[in-house]
């Protein structure tokens, strides 16, 4: 049997399966927590599965001194706090029902029925509290091969919940291997249309999610073949994508999705950005010159600006312009609104001092203060 041994393993989180062992009842870590441990990275989330119901694991808990939230009781999600912390404990569940976005549940008291539920199966890993691990479908040789793979049909699984679409290609683009299962391919581009079904913000996370990745771009050349990319972000060039990477990795540049989604390109619109993304894409767009780019709007938008016109064009990175555009962002104005007090104020204040900088960039930051006083 397998056995993984991961911090989280000895951490709050720990009394809620003993809670529930203690009391006969199964309870198991499930998904991500367990796929990243058996990698050897890191978890963001503990979720915590059992064949305990809602109200027997409300009762435990409370008996125990802990708090019990009833956050997705009807689904069969209670949120325990533990020490400060929150970690959702959920009743084993099968599907009775989905419409393609929600799905109507029955409880269960098997483990593969909570499995088969589940979207890939790398996904449908498992341990005890312990660490010990459950494997019921078959997962581990899919981690171990980097075989992303839905769960029993690709179609039935997309059609609980359309954004396993999305997930699809996010777990290939991190997860992956070489290839990508043929018949997860498939099943995404024959229901492409239920895409439009989903909120832009659940389309959004999951793009940028994938485009986090250490290098998304194989993940996304396979999204556009199926035609899912053309649905999501139509006009977009994933061709500029795959030469950005290696430029990114040239320059020992983390990933980054804001970066990687601009050069992509094509048309936003199916996409929900936070007012700061949408600035950020605004500035690393804006055809002022490179060098007022840099700063107006900083080095980093500039490198970006650079990085992404590279690609498009296939050129290396040039160490110099890269020193020129630092250079640049590190300028500061000579002149402040204090030297145009008292003598103007307000808008007309804040114009004068618009048209100082204007004038100092132009100039290639070479006027003085005495200049633009002048």
């Amino acid at each position: 049997m397998m056995r993984i041994d991961a911090p989280w393993l000895r951490g709050p989180s720990r009394c809620i399966l003993t809670m529930l062992s203690d009391a006969d009842f199964q309870a198991w870590y499930v998904g991500g927590c367990v796929r990243n441990a058996l990698l050897g990275t890191s978890a963001s989330d503990l979720d915590v599965t059992t064949d305990a119901l809602p109200e027997q694991v409300i009762a435990l808990a409370e008996a125990a001194g802990l708090k019990a939230i009833p956050t997705g009781i009807d689904h069969g999600t209670v949120t325990i706090v533990v020490e400060g912390e929150t970690f959702e404990v959920t009743t084993f569940r099968r599907d009775v029902a989905t419409d393609g976005r929600r799905a109507v549940v029955a409880f269960s008291d098997t483990i593969k029925d909570d499995a088969r539920r589940r979207d890939f199966t790398v996904n449908a890993l498992y341990c005890d509290v312990d660490g010990l691990v459950a494997d019921p479908l078959g997962g581990l040789p899919d981690l171990e091969t980097g075989q992303i793979r839905f769960i029993d049909d690709p179609v039935q699984r997309i059609q609980e919940d359309y954004l396993r679409i999305m997930r699809f290609f996010r777990f290939t683009a991190w997860y992956g291997g070489d290839g990508i299962d043929p018949e997860g391919l498939a099943a995404c581009g024959a229901h492409v249309d239920g895409l439009d079904g989903l909120s832009a913000e659940r389309v959004t996370s999951e793009l940028l999610k994938l485009l986090a990745a250490p290098d998304p771009a194989p993940a996304v050349a396979a999204m556009d073949h199926s035609g899912v990319l053309m649905r999501v972000l139509p006009g977009a060039a994933p061709d500029v994508l795959t030469v950005l990477v290696h430029l990114e990795q040239d320059q020992n540049l983390p990933p980054d999705p804001m970066r990687r989604l601009v050069a992509l390109g094509g048309d936003f619109g199916r996409l929900r950005l936070s007012k700061v993304q949408q600035r950020r894409i605004d500035q690393i767009r804006s055809d002022v010159p490179q060098l007022e780019q840099a700063n107006r709007y900083g080095f980093e938008i500039a490198r970006d600006r650079y990085l992404i016109e590279n690609a498009s064009l296939t050129q290396a990175i040039s160490a110099e312009k890269l020193n020129r555009l630092e250079w640049a962002a590190k300028q500061i104005l000579p002149v402040r609104a204090a030297d145009f007090m008292p003598e103007k104020s307000g808008a007309a204040l804040g114009e004068t001092l618009r048209d100082a900088q204007d004038r100092w960039i132009a100039s290639g930051f070479t006027l003085t203060r005495e200049d633009l006083l002048g």
